[in-house]
């Protein structure tokens, strides 16, 4: 709706990043976009005003040069193409240094990753196949060779599918950058004006990570490769040659000859020994400035080239080409070396020529690397022989001490390879440690030995003899690319000192006040996102701002240079407050009636943003002027900016800064949701390797909903997501089952659903399950949980239903609550399966309107007590049915000799002894948590609580009479699960009383516990005042039996009866001797957890589909493993050792290896094998309990040939019907 003329409510204003139009969107893009759609849509629910608007960019480098790819493929190949040879594949992103000897990286510098252009582009593909792959019609492919096509084509394609996904986006607002909508290029040209008159524009020479290709500065969005990188500055220490031997004759009388070593710590060449070099490495002689001549690598010649420390501005002149060979042996004066006047090039073989300069200086007090490298030439004359090494070269030179670490002494390196007993330089691994040890301590704790800064601390001295090996005219400032960079266009960066316009983002002030924005977002509990910025706010500096060639808006004072992609859009959220009344609602800016673009002059804008004056010759009409203030002030600022987390290192970042030079305080933005990349089935996207959707295709093959299921199930935190298809599928299956019930329960079956009132013990369980679902939804959904919002308000929901369903038995559900349920499950998962939610909404309880307007559900404060109560009474009963079977079991072995024993006795009946109150030891320890815990945080205050519980304990009668150990072993299991339990639900769980009362609980659900446990009788009554063997919530429990009738025995010499085999794999441990399990087995299967189990494998293979399972976030499938699992999550005690284990064996193998298959045929229409899969069954078992097997097999082929015919009419009546009626012939 429009801010200006919306009623005075909460308002909710959230955005994404624009994405950029050089493609379809795909999963990557939905699952950021699905974290904004959830949080409107729940705002939206609540109630408030909300604005979701969508713009698209274009600006930059990308699009013209995946245009001009395109452009330079069809003039080869022709037009369609015909590669006879693949292009060259755009460069992949290299790795960190190549295990070489090379100058460390800093320890303070932020380091980039592969770019998610490269990640998703995949290698070798030409441009023509990118398209091609996207879908585009090939006949039209070679439109795109023209750069404005592109804007007119992918903006409305992803505008579809946002559309298509159910995204509730104003697309009244939507846009697209660059001059070509002009009424965004007057909002940028604007922005610029005001960041120039603040000061924080300027124009100065500085290095910029620069294509030679393009001829223009490559930021992050204009890479390949390399996002993230920016400049390494190094100083080059001037080696000078004593000598010129060999092909260095030929630089004889041309000037002086140096050998350019590149290092991060000129405070260590005190200590020079020798200097290092790749004997089988690609070096040149280069002509320097004033005369001399640079010996080093080609690619740090064309780096420094750039840089202007060669003649000629980007063409390095190489004089002679040498080896590394070439250089070994040659004389040098190096600065600083006082100990050794004259030092010698020797060979290190790992040393890396794409780091630095490929010369390394060598000071063996300081590197682990130097010392063992020099030890080794020294130990081994057959190394030095091999090399042509003299002696002279390497004998005479010692360690020479520079600086004092504390741990270590004035010669690190040699300390440290002693103690981790390196004996080589081929120890990588213990070099490395030895590095880490040593490298950065050396600078923040060492302190100088040697020169003219000793007795100061190294972070003080190397500032200052740096400049003076500057000032000496001894060393050079170098700069390259932290890592390898590779432009869109496919060519290697450089870092180039280029003259141009500056952002002059790290500036004092600025900084400081950009820090006081960040302190007021809200990044959602993310502790890791606030952390990113602070450490990407300590390293930014200036921002190269402008290019001269690409897509964008130009420099309204400097129009030879266009905006670059990153610095257009930073605050591009306010221009969302007004596009659509200035557009008329054409992304493109067509659309002049309202406003002509020329109109919008800066003073304009500063009235509409800033709160300046309207200009007295205003030509943009009075009301709409009025409107765009107002919208403005109502919707900004923002409250939601969700991205990934990558672009906090560049876009997210320069928002802060840009929005905290703009605008006060007021208008800084309140919250920022970032999350990981995704992964699709736990492997990165990739369209080289097939792994990749698009949004399109993923709609189209699960449905929006389904889709929109898995990516809120995909995860929440700031690690790497994963979106599964079994999730999706699955959602298929689940919402349309879901459907079905509900149009069952709300139709045909309404008439058998319960009235009056709802007073009972279940009724009451499940009313208030729901109220705390919903309400642990609704904090999920404000902290932007989204996997748990599903949880709680999807699978706990249904849960609770479930399990309310079993509770009530042939009672049956109660109308009002299964209504009340329906409406709950809409509007709960409304933000994330809007379509369903809207038709259950609309069509099964036929109510007004829209689902997402009718405000988020409101209910009662949940019961504690009552929940505890219920959960009291279904682990009471997984206990007894537990111990009850462990009764009834019959003896594992047969006594030596004598006859064999009688039957086990059978359980009739049970006796319950309650405790009201925790005593004792168990007092002691609540009172002592209750003294530590803070109700107004919900937390304990302090640190070792239990520590403090325990000595409390020892203070205590009770505790004073045991020993620690034993006292430990006893207290802190107990301490440790109360502790969890207030911390979940207050003060109240550290009550030494229950929060309900334990008998009259017992009392009021006798009926359901009998028949549960299958006993006549139960009863409860308060234990003695000595009784220690119980306590609040642990009754005493008697067991009441009778005993079953004496086997007959076996006649003298008769055989004993042949053992049985069954539908399952026959006999094994755990069985009786027939294959299946005896009668006290059969009478303790649970029904409902084997109805769990057949049921879920009987309605998967009716729909065709895989059996999956999520257990601890893992999906299990295979019929058998989730046969096994459902018994295991709904019925625990179902499943230990035993004949109860070996009896859920038995029957998830039939299930698995029999009954599926038949239902799979029966829904082909052949009934054969689904009547002879249970007849099967019905006969393993006829010898133990026939009348059993022939109602279970009776009821279990009606239910499954419902489900194999696609009808449910009566499904969940024969499903109920078909175990109780079982089990009351037990």
């Amino acid at each position: 709706g429009d801010g200006a003329s919306a009623p005075p409510i909460k308002k909710f204003f959230g955005n994404f990043p624009y994405p950029y139009m050089n493609g379809l969107l795909h999963l990557g893009h939905a699952f950021s976009l699905s974290k904004l759609e959830f949080a409107a849509a729940y705002h939206r629910l609540r109630g408030e005003a909300v604005l979701f608007p969508q713009g698209f960019h274009c600006t930059g480098m990308p699009i013209k040069a995946c245009a001009d790819k395109l452009k330079k493929e069809l003039a080869r190949y022709g037009d369609p193409p015909v590669f006879e040879e693949a292009l060259p594949p755009i460069a992949a992103a290299q790795g960190n240094e190549d295990g070489g000897r090379v100058e460390e990286k800093d320890p303070t510098k932020f380091g980039g990753k592969k770019s998610k252009a490269a990640a998703k582009q995949g290698k070798g593909n030409t441009q023509w196949e990118i398209l091609a792959k996207s879908g585009i019609p090939e006949a039209e492919i070679s439109r795109f060779q023209d750069s404005q096509h592109w804007l007119e084509y992918f903006p409305p394609l992803a505008q579809r599918d946002m559309a298509l996904m159910g995204c509730g986006i104003d697309w009244r607002r939507s846009f697209i950058t660059t001059d070509a909508n002009p009424y965004y290029d007057s909002f940028v040209r604007w922005q610029f004006n005001t960041l120039r008159r603040l000061g924080k524009v300027v124009k100065d020479k500085r290095n910029a990570i620069y294509s030679p290709l393009d001829g223009q500065p490559c930021a992050d969005h204009d890479r390949a490769t390399g996002e993230g990188v920016g400049p390494q500055e190094y100083v080059l220490i001037k080696m000078e040659a004593l000598e010129l031997p060999g092909k260095l004759a030929q630089l004889e009388g041309r000037g002086k000859v140096f050998l350019m070593a590149a290092t991060l710590r000129p405070e260590t060449m005190y200590g020079q020994t020798n200097a290092w070099v790749l004997p089988d490495g690609d070096y040149g002689a280069y002509q320097g400035l004033e005369g001399e001549i640079y010996v080093m690598s080609a690619r740090a010649a064309l780096n420094l080239s750039y840089q202007d420390k060669t003649p000629e501005w980007g063409k390095p002149e190489c004089l002679v080409e040498l080896k590394g060979h070439d250089l070994l042996g040659l004389a040098l004066r190096s600065p600083l070396a006082q100990a050794h006047p004259k030092i010698h090039v020797l060979p290190m073989l790992t040393v890396s020529t794409t780091k630095g300069t490929g010369v390394v200086t060598s000071v063996p007090s300081d590197s682990a690397d130097d010392f063992m490298a020099l030890s080794d030439l020294k130990k081994k004359p057959k190394l030095r022989e091999k090399f042509g090494i003299k002696d002279e070269w390497v004998l005479p030179f010692e360690v020479v001490p520079v600086l004092s670490i504390p741990g270590f002494g004035p010669t690190a390196a040699p300390k440290v390879c002693a103690d981790l007993k390196i004996q080589s330089q081929n120890d990588r691994a213990k070099l490395d440690e030895a590095k880490r040890l040593t490298y950065l301590k050396g600078f923040t704790d060492g302190v100088m030995e040697a020169g003219a800064y000793a007795g100061r601390p190294v972070k003080e001295a190397k500032p200052l003899i740096r400049q003076d090996l500057l000032d000496g005219g001894e060393a050079l400032l170098y700069s390259e690319p932290e890592k390898p960079v590779t432009s869109r266009s496919g060519d290697d960066c450089v870092v180039a000192l280029t003259d141009q316009w500056y952002l002059v983002y790290g500036e004092g002030e600025w900084l400081e006040t950009t820090k006081e924005c960040l302190k007021g977002v809200n990044s959602f509990g993310m502790s890791e996102v606030t952390h990113a910025f602070e450490h990407t706010l300590d390293w930014m500096k200036q921002w190269a701002c402008s290019r001269s060639f690409g897509l964008g808006t130009k420099l309204p004072w400097d129009p030879q240079y266009l905006i670059e992609s990153l610095s257009d859009s930073t605050i591009y959220m306010a221009f969302y407050t007004v596009a659509h009344l200035l557009q008329g609602g054409d992304m493109y800016g067509r659309d002049r009636s309202a406003v002509d673009p020329a109109a919008l002059t800066d003073a304009v804008w500063d009235h509409i943003f800033l709160g300046q004056p309207a200009p007295a010759d205003c030509a943009v009409p009075r009301e709409l002027l009025e409107r765009a203030v107002k919208e403005f002030n109502f919707w900004y600022p923002w409250d939601l900016r969700v991205s990934g987390k990558d672009l906090i290192q560049n876009h997210l970042t320069f928002a802060l800064y840009n929005h905290s030079a703009i605008w006060g305080p007021e208008m800084w933005p309140r919250g920022v949701r970032c999350n990981g990349h995704l992964l699709l089935n736990n492997e990165k996207m990739s369209k080289s390797t097939g792994n990749f959707k698009t949004l399109n295709q993923a709609i189209q093959e699960y449905s929006a909903d389904a889709m929109r299921f898995a990516l809120a199930d995909a995860g929440d935190g700031i690690e790497d997501a994963n979106f599964v298809h079994d999730t999706a599928n699955t959602a298929i299956l689940r919402l349309t089952k879901e459907l079905e019930w509900m149009e069952e329960s709300l139709g045909p079956k309404k008439g058998a659903l319960r009235t009056g009132p709802t007073s009972s013990f279940p009724d009451r369980v499940f009313a208030n399950a729901m109220n705390t679902a919903v309400r642990k939804a609704e904090k999920a959904y404000d902290n932007m949980m989204f996997r748990e919002a599903l949880k709680v308000g999807f699978f706990e929901l249904q849960g609770a239903r479930d399990t309310y369903r079993m509770a009530c038995g042939a009672q049956g559900m109660h109308a009002d609550l299964v209504a009340r349920f329906i409406e709950l499950q809409a509007k709960v998962l409304a933000p994330i399966c809007p379509h369903t939610c809207e038709h259950i909404w609309g069509k099964l309880l036929q109510r007004p309107g829209l689902i997402v307007n009718s405000g988020w559900p409101e209910v009662g404060e949940p019961d504690f007590g009552l929940q505890e109560a219920s959960r009291y009474l279904e682990n009471l009963i997984s206990q007894l049915r537990s111990q009850i079977a462990k009764k009834q079991a019959p003896p594992k072995k047969k006594p030596k000799g004598g006859a064999p024993p009688g039957p086990p006795p059978q359980v009739t009946g049970v006796q319950l002894e309650t405790v009201g109150a925790f005593t004792g030891w168990r007092a002691a320890v609540l009172e002592a948590l209750v003294k530590r815990f803070d109700a107004s945080t919900g937390a304990f205050a302090g640190e070792k609580i239990e520590a403090s519980v325990l000595e409390a304990l020892k203070a205590s009668p009770e505790g004073a009479a045991l020993e620690a150990k034993a006292l430990k072993q006893m207290a802190m299991p107990f301490c440790k699960m109360m502790m969890g339990q207030a911390l979940q639900h207050g003060a109240a769980a550290l009550a030494l009383t229950l929060p309900f009362d334990e008998g009259a609980t017992i009392q009021e659900n006798m009926d359901y516990m009998k028949a549960s446990l299958k006993v006549a009788s139960i009863s409860v009554a308060p234990a003695p005042a000595d009784c220690a063997s119980a306590c609040p919530g642990a009754p005493r429990v008697s067991l009441l039996t009778a005993e079953a009738p004496a086997a007959a025995a076996p006649s003298p010499g008769a055989a004993a009866p042949a053992a049985k085999k069954g539908a399952g794999q026959g006999a094994r441990k755990g069985k009786g001797a027939g294959g299946h399990a005896s009668a006290a087995a059969v009478s303790g299967l649970d029904e409902a957890a084997t109805g769990w189990m057949l049921r879920g494998a009987v309605s998967s293979a009716a729909a065709s589909a895989p059996v999956c399972f999520r257990e601890g976030g893992a999906t299990v499938s295979g019929l058998g493993a989730v046969a096994r699992l459902l018994v295991k999550k709904h019925c625990p005690a179902m499943y230990p050792s035993g004949p109860r284990g070996a009896l859920v064996d038995e029957v998830a193998d039939w299930v698995s290896t029999s009954l599926v298959p038949a239902v799979v045929k029966a829904r082909g229409g052949d009934s054969e094998p689904l009547l002879s899969a249970l007849a099967q069954f019905e006969k393993s078992v006829s010898g133990v309990a026939s009348q059993v097997a022939g109602t279970m097999a009776g009821h279990l082929l009606s239910a499954a040939l419902h489900e194999a015919k696609g009808t449910s009419a009566a499904q969940d009546d024969l499903w109920a019907s078909s175990f109780p009626k079982a089990s009351s012939h037990l």
